[in-house]
């Protein structure tokens, strides 16, 4: 049976009219697992980028990774197209509402700030939320923007997993109840923000029903989107060390596809129940090439999200 979800790019298509494109940016954060506050290794899959490999050098001002980041982006789009490009500033890597509020703020006021920005997105923890800060991400504007015209804000939370044990596992460093909290402030605060959860199919030990009840655990607790994507083992992390001594298995494609058809049911079963579409930005990611070391077949996400699509569609 064909599964039907809302995507991204019809999600901010159906706000903006046309195609967005997201910008990778670097505000210069670090992680309360990385600086001593509640570890200093990190989470046990994350790369020393803080999972933001493909975003722009935090050497840079923020006014100029704007500004390389669109290039590489508009080098991408036909020429005809080009002058109505319009993008989402994404603060993706580690967590970026942990540190000084104050100066977050400015970097990303000044990220908004460039011209054909219609959006932020702010990829946090849930446990790096204040009350306060939330309500100062909501008022979040570029300058001389149009009265009328929307300016989208998201928060992205990084919570992967509801099974306990993996979360002990994975070193994520804050209970459950920590995101429900962070999505029920959220809404309740700043109704306007769309909330994204980050979820990761593959954690060892993890069976297809845990899997599954992640995604029914933070469509429960409200959620806007989810990112999926499968268990990536990268160079130079802890789960490398492990995968390389045998302990640590991970998914083939076929498997990881079969998970996400029975994921996008769930999603779309809570959709007609509660009349609320969940946003579906992410199907799989892709881990860098140069430290990527399984699985593999991730390599190519072209050709992935191709036979994901035909797979998607059997009937």
């Amino acid at each position: 049976m064909k599964i039907p979800y809302l995507s991204a790019s019809e999600y901010y298509k159906s706000i903006f009219g046309q195609k967005i494109y997201k910008i990778s940016l670097d505000a210069g954060c670090t992680c309360p697992t990385r600086d001593g506050s509640k570890g200093t290794r990190g989470c046990i899959f994350c790369s020393a980028a803080g999972s933001g490999d493909f975003a722009s050098s935090r050497r840079l001002s923020i006014r100029e990774q704007v500004e390389q980041a669109k290039s590489l982006v508009i080098n991408k789009i036909p020429k005809s197209q080009r002058n109505q490009a319009k993008f989402v500033a994404y603060f993706q890597n580690f967590t970026n509402t942990y540190g000084n509020q104050t100066a977050l703020l400015a970097k990303f006021q000044e990220a908004i700030d460039s011209p054909d920005i219609v959006g932020i997105s702010i990829a946090t923890r849930p446990d790096c939320l204040t009350d306060h800060f939330i309500q100062e991400i909501a008022q979040l504007k570029p300058a001389h923007y149009p009265e009328h015209q929307v300016f989208h804000i998201s928060l992205e939370l990084g919570f992967q997993t509801s099974k306990e044990q993996s979360v002990q596992f994975i070193r994520r460093g804050y209970e459950n109840q920590c995101y429900v909290q962070a999505v029920a402030a959220i809404h309740r605060l700043a109704s306007q923000i769309h909330v994204v959860t980050h979820v990761i199919f593959g954690l060892p030990e993890e069976t297809p029903a845990d899997m599954l009840k992640t995604v029914q655990f933070v469509l429960a607790s409200q959620t806007d989107g989810i990112k999926f994507t499968v268990l990536h083992i990268l160079e130079n992390t802890d789960l490398a060390l492990l995968w390389k001594a045998g302990q640590v298995p991970t998914l083939n494609q076929e498997e990881y596809f079969s998970l996400l058809k029975q994921a996008l049911a769930l999603v779309q079963e809570y959709t007609t129940k509660h009349e609320k579409p969940i946003v579906i930005h992410r199907l799989t990611g892709d881990g860098p090439k140069k430290i990527l070391l399984a699985p593999l077949w991730t390599a190519n996400k072209k050709k992935v999200l191709n036979d994901l699509k035909a797979f998607l569609s059997e009937e």
